[in-house]
Parts: structure tokens; sequence; C-alpha cells
């Protein structure tokens, strides 16, 4: 099931962005892309939306940005030490305050400098911050998938809607069975042994053996068993998807011994179109949780 989140903030340090995409997978396959030394984000998201998600294949991503942060000034302790001993070399003055401030006006004493990704990852409050924020992102996914699924819903039981239309029309269509095999035998009969009179008690055997073998009343209660089924699914909620998938394999399996047993056009074509609303319904199937 596909699906987008994405939740971003701000802080004083720079600026943040959880993303995450969410496409079709028979399991679920759970990747978080987060930088070097935020590793312990990276369970907590996976842990989050493996509790949330039984199937799909989902891309989670942590950006940081630390351009908008605040500049540090960096004191080179090696390079201010230099500095103090050749003043002192050069002058007996102490090196009080305003002395000091005047070395350290020197280049390469103080340098100017931001803060890098890992000490942001080493902050315990940004790190609990940037966590809630991760289960956000899979709460919102949840609920983009969720929307979706509302609609994949309607798109499923309109296909349920159609295989019953179908069935019913099977329905119709297999009493004449019987019928169209006595018909079928009786002109077999007649272009084989055109010239010899066939008992009657082992003609109506044939037909009557004919007709059980031809008999499709279970596949369709079946298959009005398994509509029922379908619906019941789609109304409870929850994680359908597997279920789905093996009901598309139990229409299939109805249809097509509709088609083996028929002796009628009619209902074959009703048994072939019944296949091609299964193939579209495990179509559909495959993209549900």
């Amino acid at each position: 099931m596909t699906g987008f989140a994405r939740v971003s903030g701000e802080a004083d340090w720079g600026s943040w962005a959880w993303e995450a995409k969410s496409v079709n997978g028979r399991s679920l396959d759970v990747r978080v892309n987060v930088p070097s030394g935020f590793e312990a984000l990276e369970r907590q998201v996976k842990q989050a939306a493996s509790k949330a998600f039984a199937r799909g294949n989902l891309q989670i991503g942590l950006r940081i940005d630390l351009s908008a942060g605040k500049e540090t000034l960096v004191v080179n302790a090696d390079a201010l030490s230099a500095v103090v001993r050749a003043y002192q070399n050069v002058s007996s003055a102490p090196v009080d305050g305003n002395a000091l401030a005047t070395l350290m006006t020197i280049k390469g004493v103080v340098e100017a400098g931001a803060q890098s990704t890992r000490d942001i990852g080493s902050d315990e409050t940004i790190i609990a911050e940037l966590g809630a924020a991760g289960e956000q992102l899979v709460a919102d996914l949840a609920a983009s998938r969720l929307s979706e699924g509302a609609a994949m819903a309607h798109v499923i039981g309109n296909y349920l809607d159609e295989m019953e239309a179908q069935r019913v029309q099977a329905v119709a269509l297999a009493g004449d069975q019987p019928k169209l095999l006595k018909a079928r035998l009786e002109k077999q009969i007649a272009e084989l042994e055109a010239d010899k009179q066939v008992d009657s008690d082992r003609m109506a055997a044939e037909i009557a053996l004919a007709a059980a073998k031809a008999d499709v009343r279970e596949e369709l209660d079946r298959l009005a068993a398994h509509i029922n089924t379908g619906r019941t699914l789609l109304s409870g909620g929850g994680a359908i998807g597997r279920k789905l998938d093996f009901l598309a394999q139990e229409f299939n399996r109805e249809a097509n011994t509709l088609c083996s047993k028929s002796v009628s056009l009619d209902l074959t074509n009703a048994g072939l179109a019944l296949k091609g609303l299964v193939d579209q319904f495990k179509e559909q199937a495959a993209n549900v949780e």
C-alpha cells in the first residue's frame, strides 16, 4: 500500500525533516536512513513502524541541516599559548586582560565554528525530540495509508458486487445444464448410431451421470460464501491483505471449475467474466496491508 508523510521542524541549532514513503510489498520491509550518530533513532522509528504496519516496503529518512544553526567561537589553545609565550619573550609586562584580548585577535587563535551532527546526536534532549517526531511520522504515514485503503476498499467492494451479479446470472444459466446435456447426448447417439435404437433406460442413466458431473450448484454456493467473506473482511478493517490474497485463489478455483463443467456458451462466458473480475480483485488485493 502506498503512502507518504513528512514531519519537519526548526531549532536553535538548525532544522530537520523526517520523510517516509511506502510502496506495495508482500511482507514488511522497513529501511531507516539517519545521519551518523543517530542510530538510536533508527531503532526507535523502525520499532514504531513494525508495530504500525504488517505489509509494505517503507523508506524512512532523517535529514539534518545545520546551516541555520548558531555559530560558535572555538579557541585554539595551542595557538594561544604560542602567542602568549612570544608576548612574554618580548615584553616585561604581565599578560593582563587587555593584552590577552589583543592576542586573541590574532588569526588562528580564535576561529568561528558550528556544531556538527555528532554534537547534535549526543544531546539527549534533541534525540528525544527527534524520536517523538519520528513516531509522529509513522502515525501520519499510517493515516495516509488508511485514506488510500478506504478508497481501495470501495474499488474491491465493487468487484465483489460484479462477481455476485455474474454468479446470479450463472445460477440462472445452470438450470439449463440437464436439458442441454440431454440434447447433446441425443445428437451424438443419432450421429453415431443412426440405424440403431438405444435403450431408453441406458440413455437416461448416461444423462443422469453426465448431469451429476456437470452440476455447478456447489461451485456457485461456494462463490456466494466467498463473496460474503470478502465483504465481511472489508467491513471489519485491520490487516486483511493476505486473507484477500487467499480469497482470490478460492475465487479463481471456483471460476475455473465452473468453466470446465459448463455445457453452454453463455455459462462459459459467465465463468470467463468471473475470471476476469477475479484477476482484477487479486491485483488490488496485493496492494492491501
